[in-house]
C-alpha cells in the first residue's frame, strides 16, 4: 500500500505536515517507537508511530530523523496527545532529509492506525500468496489434465507394464498407477528404504514382501536424480527424500532400463521441486506468525496475520479457525548436523494424514524453524458447538501423530539419531498462540525424557503448573517475577552472592540443607547465611510451603 492511501483514509486521522512529493512511497510494515535510536528494529519500508517522548528539546529532532531516513522507513507519523502541535524542528528535520511527516490527532490511538496498516498489507499479500498455492495445486493435480507424477507412473504400467508408486520417507503414498498399497506395505518399504540408505547401499533397493519382489529407487530433493551427487552428510536429506516403489525386480534388468527409471525419477523430482517451492509460501507463513508471537507482538497484530494464513492453508472454509502448534525436535549423536531443517520437513510430512493419498494434503501445513527446532502452526476447521473451552473434533493427538510412521522413522533414525515431538492444545483466537507455543515446547520436553528413538507428548500430559504458566498474561508475569526476585538480582550485582542460584538449588533440593549445601559445594552455616539474607530481601519465609511455592514458580515464569 502506499503513503497516499493512509492520508486519504479519515477514520485514521493523519494530517500531512511536509513530504508530499513522497506520498507514493510503499508502506510494508508498521511500528511503534519513543527511542532515540530505533535502527536496530527497522528494516526499511515502516510507518513509524511516535508519541515524542525521545525529544527532550530541539536539538533531538535532527538525529532521530536522520535515523530513520537512513534506515529507509516510509514516513513518519507523530501522535499530538503529549505536546499538542508537532514541533517546528521536528517538521524541518523532516523537510531536510525528505522523510514525510503526518500528525495523528490525539483522539486516534496508534493501535487503530496498526491494525490498518497491518490488515492492509498482510491483504495484498495474501492474494500472491493465494496464487502461489493453487498454481502449485494445479500442477499437481492427478491424471492428464494436471501432469503431476501419477502421469508418469500410468506411462510406466501401460508401455511397460510396470506397476509403480512414490512415497513419503514415513511410507505415506503420494502418487500410484492401480491399486494403492496397502498401508502396512508402504510402511514396510519406506523402512527398508531408509535402512539401506543409511549402511550406504547404493540403489535400487530390492525388498520382498508376501512373495512379491520390489525395486526402491531414492527420489533427491533440489532436482538430484538417484545418480546425481549426494549431500555432504546423508542425514541432511534421508528423512526428507522420497522413493520410487517398482514392483518389479531389477537386478536383472538391462542398463537401458535402469537408465529409464533414473530418468523418471529426475522427472518427479521436478515436481517434488514444484511443490517444496509453494512449501516456502506456507513456511514463509507460519515463521511471520511465530516472530509475532515470541517477540511479544499486540493480539491485534498476530490475529490480523493468522487472517492472512487461514484461507491460504483452508481455503473454502468459513469461520475463523482453531489452531493447534506442534513442535519437532531431531537430535544426531555428535550434534554436527543441523537438525532445524531436518525437523522441518519431517514434520510436515507427519502432520499429514497417512490414510490420504496425494501431495495436496501438505498444502495445508505451515512449519517454521528457528535453530534445531521445527514448529507446525496447524489450522482446525471450527464446527458449531465449538466453543472457546473445547476444541473441534479434529484436533491432532500426540499418541495417534506418530503410531503409523514410527516403524520408518526409527529406520531412518539409526541408532545415531532422536526425533521428539510435542502437541499443544486447541485454541480459538491469537491470544491463546503463545500459550499454545510453550505448552507444546513444554510437551516435547516430557517426550525427550523417555526412551526410544521416536517420543511424542501431548499437552495432557504435563503437570498442573506447567499446563497453567503458558497462559498467565506477561504484565502479570512480570509483575510477580519482578516482585520477589528483582531484589535478589540487584543484591546478586552488587555483591555477587549468588542469592538467585542459591535459591534455585535449595528449592531443588527439597529444602534440605544437607543435600543443598553439597551440590553447591558450601559449608551449611554459608547456606544458611544466604537464605536468611534471601528471607529479609523478599520478607518471605522459606519454611513456608506457600512462600516456596511463589518462588518455584516466579523462577519458572522469568
Amino acid at each position: 500500500m502506499r503513503l497516499r492511501a493512509l492520508l486519504e483514509t479519515e477514520a485514521l486521522g493523519l494530517r500531512l505536515l511536509g513530504g508530499e512529493e513522497e506520498l507514493d512511497r510503499t508502506v510494508r510494515g508498521v511500528m511503534t517507537t519513543d527511542l532515540r535510536d530505533p535502527s536496530r528494529y527497522l528494516s526499511g519500508g515502516e510507518l513509524v508511530l511516535t508519541g515524542l517522548a525521545w525529544r527532550r528539546n530541539s536539538a533531538d529532532s535532527e538525529p532521530f530523523v536522520r535515523i530513520l531516513a537512513s534506515a529507509g522507513v516510509a514516513g513518519l507519523a507523530a501522535g499530538e496527545a503529549e505536546l499538542g502541535d508537532i514541533p517546528d524542528d521536528l517538521v524541518s528535520a523532516c523537510i531536510r532529509n525528505r522523510l514525510p511527516l503526518f500528525a495523528v490527532n490525539e483522539d486516534v490511538a496508534f493501535a487503530t492506525i496498526t491494525e490498518y496498516v497491518v490488515r492492509q498489507v498482510s491483504g495484498e499479500r495474501a492474494g500472491d500468496l493465494a496464487a502461489v498455492v493453487d498454481r502449485h495445486r494445479r500442477l499437481m493435480t492427478s491424471g492428464p489434465a494436471g501432469g503431476g507424477p501419477d502421469v508418469v507412473l500410468d506411462l510406466l504400467t501401460t508401455d511397460l507394464d510396470l506397476r509403480a508408486w512414490v512415497l513419503s520417507p514415513t511410507g505415506r503414498q503420494i502418487a500410484g498407477a492401480g491399486e494403492p498399497l496397502a498401508p502396512g506395505v508402504c510402511a514396510a518399504l519406506a523402512s527398508e528404504h531408509l535402512a539401506a540408505v543409511r549402511t550406504g547401499r547404493r540403489g535400487p533397493h530390492r525388498i520382498s514382501i508376501q512373495g512379491i519382489t520390489y525395486s526402491l529407487f531414492p527420489i533427491r530433493g533440489h532436482g538430484r536424480a538417484a545418480t546425481g551427487p549426494t549431500p555432504k552428510d546423508v542425514r541432511e536429506s534421508v528423512l526428507s527424500d522420497w522413493l520410487l516403489a517398482v514392483e518389479a525386480d531389477a537386478g536383472d534388468w538391462p542398463a537401458e532400463r535402469l537408465d529409464l527409471l533414473q530418468g523418471v525419477t529426475q522427472l518427479i523430482a521436478v515436481e517434488r521441486d514444484r511443490r517444496d517451492a509453494a512449501r516456502t509460501v506456507r513456511r514463509r507463513l507460519a515463521q511471520e506468525v511465530l516472530e509475532l508471537v515470541q517477540t511479544g507482538a499486540p493480539p491485534a497484530e498476530i490475529a490480523a496475520r493468522l487472517r492472512v494464513a487461514a484461507p491460504v492453508l483452508l481455503p473454502g472454509v468459513g469461520g475463523a479457525p482453531h489452531w493447534q502448534v506442534v513442535v519437532a525436535r531431531v537430535d544426531w549423536d555428535g550434534g554436527d548436523i543441523p537438525g532445524g531443517p531436518v525437523a522441518q520437513s519431517l514434520l510436515e510430512e507427519i502432520l499429514v494424514d497417512p490414510s490420504v493419498s496425494g501431495p495436496e494434503p501438505s498444502d495445508r501445513i505451515a512449519v517454521a524453524h528457528a535453530g534445531d527446532e521445527a514448529i507446525a502452526l496447524v489450522p482446525l476447521p471450527s464446527r458449531p458447538g465449538d466453543g472457546e473451552d473445547k476444541g473441534p473434533d479434529t484436533a491432532l493427538h500426540a499418541d495417534e501423530l506418530l503410531a503409523a510412521v514410527r516403524d520408518p522413522l526409527a529406520a531412518g533414525l539409526d541408532n545415531d539419531g532422536r526425533l521428539t515431538l510435542g502437541v499443544s492444545a486447541a485454541v480459538h483466537s491469537a491470544e491463546g498462540l503463545r500459550g499454545a507455543l510453550e505448552e507444546a515446547r513444554h510437551a516435547r520436553r516430557v517426550a525427550a525424557a523417555r526412551p526410544g528413538r521416536v517420543c511424542a507428548a501431548g499437552h495432557h500430559e504435563l503437570a498442573s503448573h506447567v499446563l497453567l504458566l503458558p497462559f498467565v498474561p506477561d504484565d502479570v508475569r512480570r509483575a510477580f517475577t519482578a516482585r520477589l526476585l528483582d531484589p535478589l538480582r540487584d543484591y546478586d550485582r552488587r555483591h555477587r552472592a549468588e542469592l538467585i542460584p542459591t535459591l534455585e538449588a535449595f528449592l531443588d533440593c527439597d529444602g534440605s540443607w544437607t543435600r543443598c549445601a553439597t551440590r553447591l559445594h558450601l559449608h551449611v552455616n554459608t547456606l544458611r547465611y544466604r537464605v536468611g539474607r534471601i528471607e529479609q530481601l523478599t520478607a518471605r519465609d522459606l519454611s513456608r510451603l506457600e512462600d516456596k511455592l511463589d518462588f518455584f514458580l516466579a523462577l519458572r515464569m522469568s
